[in-house]
């Protein structure tokens, strides 16, 4: 959760403060809002915290992958995996 009281800073106040910001990214783990003339611009977070926004992004993007297959298999939208290699294989000229 971002804490508006240390979490939404001014660009200024960022570049003239960066080490203390730094210390506390690594500290807090939450991202630091930066604005200009009041409005929301940029955001900063430690590259730790970051990763682990990625690797969840990637675990959801895999399970919606799967929930959409079960859903088109649910309605018969699949195909047998031999007829599909043999028509790709075809295709692309590959002897199998």
């Amino acid at each position: 959760m971002i804490d508006i009281t240390q979490d939404i800073q001014s660009l200024t106040t960022f570049r003239r403060r960066s080490g203390d910001f730094m210390k506390q990214l690594k500290r807090t783990k939450r991202p630091v809002v930066l604005t200009i003339k009041g409005k929301a611009e940029a955001v900063v977070q430690d590259a730790e915290a970051y990763q682990r926004l990625l690797d969840i992004a990637a675990r959801a993007d895999a399970r919606e992958g799967i929930r959409q297959g079960l859903e088109q298999a649910r309605q018969g939208k699949g195909r047998d995996a031999d007829e599909f290699f043999a028509e790709f294989e075809a295709a692309h000229g590959i002897s199998g």
